[in-house]
């Protein structure tokens, strides 16, 4: 372990940033002015001052519980249970625990020498009755092919009751990342780490969240989509049911469906209805929370939701629910959605709507033969979004029913910006028809990412920006309806679950060398404070590649020269100040390449450098003869 400054248990840092032991109700905080210097701390304060510098920027402290220990070895007010950490030499023990979500802190001085072995005696003690209960369930959902605005809390208008009322009840997130691709996402919030360098979809070189939890004897169950090689029951994973593939048919399924680790026959029926993926991964994940509330021990959730990926399939009631919604076109939703994000401050004014690319035709442009089949379409996409929705409410009810809610840490997250790819096969067939394989194209994902620019596998915004809810009643302590715009990643939920967990990242599992941790928590977050940002925040994919250093960022798309963003006053990429900036470019494109290569371990075409020209984009193809083509 160590602390925020780089100090290990063992030695002394001179920052304090510890919770207080009193209720959450009860917390005395207060300011003081910054004056000690920080020359303890291993690079920077966190309000970014030099090692010589001194800091006199006001900053939140909290009080520190101490319990001096009495000759016979007892302390007042000692805790029950928790995690036991040394400080420094003569100044005793740490001992952490959670209580009611909360991370509670307490410093155990003796008063003689003598004592010494009573208090690793006590803390021992303490160690060993670690009461699971107090550590909060988590439930981790992630959506697939999901774009930012894609929620009713996020702009749109298609129905999402369930996820706008934790998001109401909880915290958004303005600023959180993916990977802008489906297996990379998954194996950055899986790990904690860039996806090659936890060694792909082989997971070589990195640690599951299940594997982690599972450590610290929590239940781990997964429901959905996999896209990764072997098993989610060969990395940590107790339970599981869903499909290995990437995408699958909604209403048969495919030959990769497994139920703990055996092969699944997909029915005709489950339940009582006929089968569809998005109801069946509801019904498994319920299925999973009554094993899993059965034992005394905090469980892990992870539901990977195959919707709403293509093929664009959903039931016909839940299609027709949408009939006429989206006649207006895609113009028209970009400018209401866009509109919705300034009325609800998730978007500031500031952050200008970024105009449609010429690869996406003017609605009023289109036959009108061909305005009727693109509002069909988006009305499925709809339609899968709002099942999703309900399946989401189910989960929640199953754990109020269980009287689990108020310290279950709940997530909800895409992975990645919505998709632009024309792959459609028989136009013809209705959605709801098995045989039909329709998909949506660039189009209607501008839409999906509104306001931003360029879609999934593109590292521009709109292919790594994600919605991010969460709830936490018993841990969360910013606002109800809050939204943050501290960024976050993917690869910051390792990080945040062995926080709130009391887990241990390990080093090797198995013949699997483990890589050092890439993420941070998100805790400091959640409990409305400032947490320290990532120095650089990396992305790629493919030709796709961007860097992110505070406000700045730099992106490519498919190889084209670099383009520059201050995201701070440009967080929609309409102002390219590449040519205006050389020097910061030069400096940031070495540092993506230092990543890529030392850190991600990419090789070959990975590292090519980029060309002087932007690339040009285009996905719109002819779907007229019932299938795509070019």
């Amino acid at each position: 372990m160590e602390c925020e400054h780089g100090y290990n248990r063992f030695e002394a840092c001179s920052k304090w940033n510890e919770q207080c032991a009193k209720p959450r109700e009860q917390r005395s905080h207060w300011e003081e002015a910054c004056s000690r210097s920080c020359e303890q701390c291993s690079q920077r304060c966190e309000h970014r001052y030099n090692t010589n510098e001194r800091c006199s920027k006001p900053c939140l402290w909290r009080k520190r519980s101490v319990f001096p220990l009495t000759n016979q070895g007892k302390a007042e007010g000692f805790p029950s249970l928790g995690k036991l950490y040394p400080l420094a030499v003569g100044q005793g023990f740490r001992l952490t625990k959670v209580v009611d979500g909360v991370v509670l802190t307490y410093d155990f001085q003796p008063t003689l020498m003598r004592n010494w072995i009573k208090v690793f005696v006590l803390a021992l003690a303490c160690f060993a009755s670690v009461d699971a209960a107090k550590r909060p369930n988590i439930v981790l959902i992630m959506a697939d092919d999901l774009g930012f605005a894609d929620l009713g809390c996020y702009g749109s208008e298609i129905q999402t009751p369930n996820l706008d009322t934790l998001a109401g009840e909880g915290l958004r997130f303005s600023q959180f990342y993916n990977t802008a691709k489906c297996h990379s996402s998954r194996v950055s919030l899986l790990t904690g780490l860039y996806c090659d360098q936890a060694g792909g979809a082989m997971l070589d070189r990195g640690a599951t969240i299940a594997e982690v939890l599972g450590q610290a004897d929590y239940f781990t169950a997964m429901v959905g989509k996999w896209h990764l090689s072997k098993e989610p029951t060969d990395f940590g994973f107790q339970r599981y049911w869903g499909h290995l593939s990437g995408a699958t048919s909604f209403f048969k399924g495919d030959n990769t469906f497994r139920f703990n680790g055996e092969k699944y026959e997909v029915p005709e029926t489950l339940n009582g209805r006929p089968f569809y993926t998005t109801h069946a991964n509801g019904d498994f994940a319920l299925k999973f929370l009554d094993e899993a509330t059965q034992q005394k021990n905090p469980f892990l959730l992870y539901v990977a939701f195959n919707a709403p990926h293509y093929p664009l399939h959903a039931p016909e009631a839940d299609v027709k629910k949408y009939d006429g919604m989206y006649d207006g076109g895609w113009d028209k939703l970009r400018k209401t959605r866009y509109a919705k994000q300034l009325k609800s401050g998730l978007i500031p004014k500031k952050f200008k709507l970024s105009p449609r690319p010429t690869h996406v035709p003017a609605w009023d442009g289109l036959s009108v033969k061909e305005r009727e089949w693109e509002a069909d379409r988006m009305e499925v996409f709809a339609a899968m979004v709002d099942v999703l929705d309900q399946n989401v409410g189910r989960i929640v009810a199953k754990l109020k029913e269980k009287g689990v809610w108020d310290n279950t840490l709940f997530l909800f997250c895409s992975d990645n910006g919505a998709c632009p790819f024309e792959r459609t096969r028989g136009r013809y067939l209705k959605p709801w028809d098995p045989k039909s394989y329709w998909t949506y194209d660039a189009s209607w994902a501008h839409a999906g990412n509104t306001p931003f620019r360029f879609y999934k596998q593109n590292q521009h915004e709109g292919g790594i920006s994600s919605p991010l809810i969460v709830h936490w009643p018993k841990g969360l302590e910013t606002e109800p309806g809050s939204i943050t715009r501290q960024p976050g990643h993917l690869i910051d939920f390792m990080g945040t679950f062995i926080d709130v967990a009391g887990a241990k990242y390990p080093k090797q599992i198995g013949d699997r060398k483990i890589d050092p941790l890439m993420g941070k928590s998100l805790l400091p977050i959640l409990e409305g404070n400032e947490r320290e940002p990532h120095e650089n925040l990396y992305f790629h994919f493919g030709t796709d590649r961007a860097l992110r250093q505070g406000p700045w960022k730099l992106v490519s798309a498919k190889l084209g020269r670099w383009e520059l963003y201050n995201l701070g006053e440009d967080r929609t990429e309409t102002q390219d100040l590449a040519a205006k900036n050389p020097k910061r470019v030069e400096a940031m494109a070495k540092e993506w390449f230092r990543l890529a290569k030392d850190v991600d371990r990419l090789k070959g075409r990975h590292l090519n450098p980029v060309k002087d020209k932007l690339t040009k984009l285009n996905f719109r193809k002819d779907t007229s003869s019932g299938r795509a083509q070019k």
